[in-house]
């Protein structure tokens, strides 16, 4: 852990910082019970995915998918190029439908967000999508801030206070806050959209290929930042990736897309003694050997 997220960990969790956080939680209505939606049950899944089947005209891209995932696991959904990992992700956070078959967060069918509908719902649940999807003409600071913007009605000062606070939690200097996005390196944009996701202090946090096109020490890096946050901020993680090395790194339990159906569900020792051929020749190929054994040198 670098020493800016010391710095950050220490500022973010002093009993200061934790009043003053609650005070602002609570000027936002997140605070508490209320946060929860009404959504309350621990032992219930946090995102439920029901007989889905999605198809673009005569193209057919999901048939009958269906798997839950649990509170506070890391939980990839993988597969090869163009199998509806993103699409998947697209309609469990109400931004698609499917054709058929649904998909709910928090026990609420996902369609229900897509009607702009309950905004408490849109609160607990951040996303960073591919590429980071930084908004160009605006700085990093600005980027971050947008949901506080959009979903509250905090003052510019205690928004400034947030942001700086995220900011610095995902391993950014203060002074990257005045920067654009086409100054920053590209694993400099990867932590400033997760700040951004994170920013409302979500229960549930969606990454859309988040160490894509990274170079394997960036990668490695940014994984280790999802879990420690994870582990601070008590997160449930969705994550939509085909990189073996993430997959073995940080991943709970891995759902294996191909053929428009979930071919298997499991952790990755337990898909890795699969017999699928499909996912054998993933895993067993010369790449996922290669992970496997960087993911038992880790563990060492």
């Amino acid at each position: 852990m670098d020493l800016v997220f010391h710095v950050a960990l220490d500022a973010l969790f002093s009993p200061v910082s934790l009043a003053r956080e609650s005070k602002k939680m609570g000027a936002m209505g997140l605070s508490g019970v209320e946060s929860r939606g009404g959504f309350n049950d621990i032992s219930a899944p946090i995102v439920e995915v029901s007989h889905v089947s999605t198809s673009f005209g005569s193209a057919g891209v999901h048939e009958d998918v269906s798997f839950t995932i649990r509170r506070g696991e890391v939980f990839a959904i993988a597969g090869g190029n163009g199998c509806g990992k993103s699409t998947l992700m697209r309609e469990i956070v109400g931004l698609q439908e499917p054709t058929s078959g649904s998909t709910s967060l928090f026990g609420m069918e996902s369609r229900l967000l897509r009607d702009g509908h309950p905004q408490a719902i849109h609160r607990r649940f951040g996303v960073m999508f591919q590429q980071g999807a930084l908004f160009s003409s605006l700085t990093l600071a600005e980027n971050v801030a947008v949901p506080l913007k959009e979903h509250t009605t905090l003052s510019q000062d205690i928004i400034h206070d947030i942001v700086a606070l995220k900011i610095a939690s995902v391993g950014l200097p203060a002074d990257s806050a005045g920067k654009y996005p086409n100054e920053l390196s590209g694993g400099m944009r990867r932590r400033a959209a997760l700040a951004r996701a994170i920013v409302m202090d979500p229960e549930l946090l969606f990454l859309d290929e988040p160490t894509a096109g990274l170079d394997p020490i960036i990668a490695a890096g940014f994984d280790e930042l999802v879990l420690q946050l994870k582990a601070l901020l008590g997160l449930t993680v969705v994550m939509v990736t085909h990189d073996l090395d993430s997959l073995w790194r940080i991943s709970d339990r891995v759902a294996v897309l191909g053929h428009g159906r979930v071919l298997g569900l499991g952790t990755m020792e337990e898909l890795s003694r699969s017999n699928d051929p499909l996912i054998r020749e993933y895993f067993h190929g010369v790449r996922g050997r290669a992970a496997r054994e960087q993911a038992g040198k880790h563990a060492v």
